[in-house]
């Protein structure tokens, strides 16, 4: 038996921020980093908010959120005792947001009314999932938790908040899109309703992600890949991911790798590995041919090529390194952390709905590949 749930509600397309003017007379709690904080991004925020409601703010966020910096929000949250929170920035905002919510409402009653995900970056999808990343620095380990109650219960997508993002972010967070798609895709947990998302998703990257990177304030562009964004987010959410996300979460962990980019430089070895499984090799063929990579009449083996080869032609278009060696990460620092990846990427809850089975030399042969 399969199961599909959306428990977010979505408001999206230019001007979908002025949704928060509905609020009133409420005690709102706002998490974002600091940067974020003085910018003109939460200007428009607070604008869009009546004065009569009363604003906190939690800004004490960096990227990654490690468990200090949850339980600081959580003693936070419960001095505030607001009616809404507002995951406002990029996932690690959402995230941080997200988990200090959950633990919170673990632990005691909480009159909330409801918690708002706004992401300023087109990437995590961490708006519309049941999922929260924390880190441990001292381990240099990320572990993704799941649960029904994470979900945040309003998400709002409005293009403009993205159009100053960086073209190096837009690249990074965009790639993060593909992959999350993909993997949903190929997952043991894939389901039609998954698979739509995913497809559309996938789809949009390709067409719209070289635009968005090239010329940031193309409304339209940037509108098709935060859509994806969400789409991704959604299609992942319900049908999980793989083994791309479990090395990336450790090499995120122990080399300080963004997110996106790990996952970039692993997707086509992560491919080429999972497609040795008929059902997976399968699927993604028939995604090649979804998005007009390859011929419909293409064999199997030919649209995964295809599949492979765009996926680097993107990367290039968007100037990814694609090694470990230009990231600053080289061989011994590869071999000193390399049996600890293994077994923190065997831990990863994320490697549970992998298309297929992993051991330690398939993860080894893939990290000596981005070497």
């Amino acid at each position: 038996m399969k199961k599909f749930s959306v428990k977010t509600r979505v408001y999206s397309g230019v001007g979908s921020l002025e949704y928060l003017k509905r609020f009133k007379q409420n005690k709102i709690w706002i998490v974002c980093d600091g940067f974020l904080a003085s910018s003109p991004a939460y200007t428009r925020l607070k604008s869009m908010l009546e004065d009569d409601n009363q604003l906190f703010l939690f800004s004490d966020i960096s990227p990654d959120p490690d468990i200090a910096t949850i339980v600081k929000g959580i003693a936070d949250l419960q001095s505030v005792q607001p009616d809404i929170i507002i995951g406002f920035g990029g996932g690690s905002a959402i995230d941080a947001a997200k988990a200090i919510r959950f633990f919170v409402e673990q632990s005691q009653h909480l009159p909330l009314e409801c918690c708002i995900a706004i992401p300023t970056t087109s990437g995590t999808g961490s708006e519309v999932t049941s999922a929260t990343v924390i880190s441990d620095k001292e381990k240099g380990i990320k572990y993704p938790l799941f649960h029904p109650t994470i979900f945040p219960d309003i998400a709002i997508l409005d293009p403009e908040l993205v159009v100053t993002v960086p073209d190096n972010i837009t690249a990074n967070t965009g790639l993060d899109v593909l992959t999350h798609a993909i993997e949903a895709y190929v997952s043991v947990d894939a389901n039609d309703f998954a698979d739509a998302l995913a497809e559309k998703a996938v789809y949009n990257i390709f067409q719209y992600l070289p635009t968005a990177y090239a010329n940031g304030k193309c409304i339209p562009t940037r509108t098709k890949v935060h859509n994806a964004s969400s789409m991704a987010g959604m299609a992942f959410s319900q049908a999980g991911l793989g083994l791309n996300h479990a090395i990336a979460h450790q090499l995120g962990g122990q080399f300080k790798i963004p997110h996106g980019l790990a996952n970039a430089i692993l997707l086509p070895h992560v491919i080429r590995h999972n497609a040795k499984d008929i059902r997976a090799r399968k699927r993604y063929a028939r995604l090649a041919k979804f998005c007009q990579l390859c011929p419909k009449s293409a064999n199997d083996k030919t649209a995964v090529n295809q599949l492979i080869f765009h996926i680097n032609k993107l990367m290039a278009k968007l100037h990814i390194q694609t090694s470990l060696r230009k990231l600053g990460v080289n061989e011994g620092h590869l071999r000193e952390k390399q049996s600890l990846i293994m077994a923190a990427t065997h831990a990863d809850s994320t490697l549970a709905t992998n298309p297929c089975t992993v051991s330690d030399n398939d993860i080894r042969h893939i990290l000596e590949a981005i070497l």
